[in-house]
Order: structure tokens, then C-alpha cells, then sequence
């Protein structure tokens, strides 16, 4: 199984996202949509060749971008994380879209508002955001727009 192994503790959830576009859809000039199956989303997705492994030295995560807009603006896909706590004192820079499939996160706003996100269970995050982004450990699917394309490329 060919998987791509980046060290790096700096990268952010946000960053992965980028890192993830796969080289398949930088040379497909056919444009077709883009598929989670079944098998995918109970975790087959993570063993593409495409998926990308970062070590963060105090987690794991691994990423496949499933779809990259031809603008560059917008993306989707799969993403796991192990047990985090990161602090978000930079707005996020991306409006993001999450589905959780397994796991959860409890966000906590700058202004200490709290929302917890359990499996089966979605939400937003606009890019202005700040606050505390805190896990046990989670699979989701995510859509990720960002209007100058930052973020993604």
C-alpha cells in the first residue's frame, strides 16, 4: 500500500485538506462526481493510495480529498484524527462543512460558547472562527469552500 508519511507538528486540521488532493484529479480533464461508498466511509477510504498520513508528534491523522473544484475553491472528503487539543487563535480560513461519522469534537468559541458534535451529527465552521478545537478521536466527511482558494491548493 503506497501512503505518503509527512512529519510535521505545525500542520493544522486546515492544512491537511491541501496536502490531500490527489494526483489523479490535478490530470483528469474529465470532470465526473465524486463517490463515498459505503465501505469507504466505514474506513476503506484510508487505505487509497492517495491518502495522505501526517504525524503531528502528539497525533495521527489521514486525509483523502475525494473532489477538488476546477476553480480550486472548493473540496471534499475524508478525514481521522486521534485524540487532539489545539487552541485556533488565527481565524480558521475556510467555511467547512463536517459530517461525523465516528468519534466527536467539542468546539469551544473564543467567546466561550461550547457545541459538542457527536457521530451522526454535522456542523460549520465559518472561516472567522477561533476558540479551542478538543477530540478523543473522530472520522468525517468534510466540504471545505474557500473563496480565494487558500487553504486548499
Amino acid at each position: 500500500m503506497n501512503r505518503i508519511l509527512i512529519t510535521a507538528a505545525t500542520i493544522g486540521v486546515v492544512g491537511l485538506a491541501a496536502l490531500a488532493i490527489s494526483a489523479q484529479h490535478e490530470s483528469d480533464d474529465m470532470h465526473h462526481p465524486a463517490k463515498i461508498s459505503k465501505d469507504d466511509a466505514a474506513g476503506k477510504i484510508f487505505e487509497r493510495a492517495d491518502m495522505i498520513e501526517t504525524d503531528h508528534g502528539d497525533h495521527v491523522t489521514l486525509d483523502v480529498t475525494t473532489l477538488l473544484s476546477s476553480d480550486k475553491k472548493f473540496a471534499s472528503g475524508m478525514y481521522r484524527s486521534e485524540k487532539v487539543r489545539f487552541v485556533i487563535d488565527e481565524p480558521y480560513g475556510v467555511d467547512e462543512f463536517m459530517f461525523f461519522l465516528e468519534g466527536g469534537v467539542t468546539l469551544t468559541s473564543s467567546d466561550g460558547t461550547v457545541i459538542e458534535i457527536d457521530a451522526g451529527e454535522a456542523a460549520t465552521i465559518p472561516k472567522e472562527w477561533t476558540g479551542v478545537w478538543d477530540t478523543d478521536g473522530y472520522t468525517k466527511i468534510w466540504v471545505i469552500y474557500s473563496e480565494d482558494g487558500s487553504g486548499l491548493l
